[in-house]
């Protein structure tokens, strides 16, 4: 069975949630490419379940942008262009970047640990390589700091335009020194945010957005302080 199916499907929760959740992560970070074709019968069966769940979970999919259906096939995976991923780093950067001040005069030192938990799971998952996990744990944290501003509708379109946001591959294409990099910069992050600096969470916010178009697309970037992405 592939490893990117190997997360046990829990009963008792919705399997068409847990599915697209899984499969959203696989195309997220690549380990199911463009263009490959994924068919119900064969999903059902290594997620051992019935065909309804993987149907519905295609559907939304689709709706969503990371599928195309494919007549009497199934669905074709959606590649996205580097010019699509610009116009979503633009697109994140105006909606995550500013808001970074406002969150800074919500986050107080009671809501540090619950991050901080977070982080330690982002980076046990990036020890292992565990891709999926790494990416459902790095969404948790932004949006966690995103919902402490009480917008649904925000984090809602910002978690959309994460999950779109994806590369080919980019667990061959980061090196181990980009990802801790990375990861540092959520630490970094709740610092700033912690000491009510907003205007530094927001600068480091835009950085941060700006790896999908580097490290996480396999281009060199400029690592000094005076760059900007």
């Amino acid at each position: 069975m592939p490893t990117w199916t190997s997360r046990r499907i829990e009963p008792g929760h919705s399997l068409r949630e847990q599915i697209e959740e899984s499969l959203t992560a696989a195309i997220v970070t690549g380990l199911v490419e463009p263009h490959e074709l994924l068919t119900v019968p064969v999903l059902a069966s290594q997620y051992e379940v019935s065909a309804t769940p993987v149907r519905e979970a295609m559907l939304n999919l689709a709706r969503r942008g990371f599928v195309v259906p494919v007549r009497n096939k199934g669905f074709r995976v959606r590649e996205v262009g580097r010019d699509e991923l610009s116009n979503l780093v633009r697109t994140r950067r105006l909606l995550e970047c500013p808001t970074m001040l406002d969150v800074a005069e919500r986050f107080t030192a009671a809501d540090r640990p619950a991050f901080d938990a977070l982080v330690v799971r982002v980076r046990d998952a990036a020890d292992a390589r565990d891709f999926p996990t790494y990416v459902r744990a790095d969404k948790e944290l932004h949006l966690g700091l995103l919902a402490l501003l009480g917008n649904p509708i925000l984090v809602e379109v910002v978690g959309n335009l994460r999950d779109q946001t994806r590369t080919v591959g980019i667990a061959a294409k980061i090196t181990r020194e980009q990802l801790r990099a990375s990861i540092d910069e959520h630490e970094a992050l709740l610092d700033f945010l912690e000491a009510g600096d907003g205007a530094a969470a927001s600068e480091l916010m835009s950085r941060h957005i700006g790896h999908v178009l580097g490290w996480w697309s396999g281009v060199a970037e400029d690592t000094t302080p005076s760059a900007t992405l």
